[in-house]
């Protein structure tokens, strides 16, 4: 891609021309230099199982989107690490939990990416609280205020040899914060709802780094 009249056109389809470097080494083997480029937000959340030692598992994830199909609610999660405990644990167990937080939790969610032993009971090492789940044996995070507990359906590489895969979803309860659906008290936009991932946007022509950081939703009408 390269830069014409202060706009973006493809030619080649290549990193070349733009000034992205590794903010950690590896950082753009794991990820593509177009994900920093890009930075397009998404919604963050913790997907939770339970390991086969039967410990809690909690995965802080984004890249996912969600959609209504022949009145079925499908959580189409864009990328699980074949290497992780989440993929291990959605193989063997078929399920699991979408738990969104709100900002007033963002540090102990992220204390999970820390708490990650295989013995270690990741909610609760993170100074969250696990509760049982209606419909799927896995744990819900009683602080998140929407909980979407999930059966797998399917799983698919991203491409031939992909360390990761895109797996779906398909509902089977929604448990939600009654002050979280009336948008007249905490409501789920703003800084009291959904919370977004803005993965590390990068400017291409100087290299500048941005942190990662998390952003709200604002709705203008």
């Amino acid at each position: 891609m390269c830069k014409r009249n202060n706009r973006y056109y493809e030619e080649p389809y290549s990193q070349s021309g733009f000034n992205v470097t590794e903010a950690w080494p590896g950082e753009l083997t794991f990820f593509s230099w177009q994900d920093f480029v890009t930075a397009i937000p998404s919604p963050l959340f913790l997907i939770t199982t339970y390991k086969s030692n039967g410990k809690e598992n909690a995965c802080l994830q984004s890249w996912s989107t969600f959609v209504g199909d022949s009145g079925e609610f499908i959580c189409i999660i864009g990328s699980v690490s074949k290497d992780g405990h989440l993929y291990q644990s959605l193989k063997e167990t078929k399920c699991c939990v979408l738990n969104f937080p709100s900002y007033d939790i963002c540090d102990k969610c992220v204390q999970t990416i820390k708490n990650n032993g295989f013995d270690d009971d990741e909610i609760t090492l993170s100074g969250l609280t696990a509760e049982k789940a209606k419909t799927v044996n896995a744990p819900r995070i009683a602080e998140c205020f929407l909980s979407i507990e999930c059966e797998f359906l399917w799983e698919r590489e991203h491409f031939e040899g992909s360390p990761n895969v895109t797996v779906a979803l398909r509902a089977t309860h929604i448990c939600m914060d009654s002050d979280h659906y009336d948008q007249n008290k905490l409501g789920r936009y703003g800084k009291t709802g959904y919370m977004y991932n803005v993965h590390s946007p990068r400017n291409p022509e100087t290299g500048e780094v941005t942190p990662d950081c998390f952003g709200a939703l604002e709705l203008y009408r």
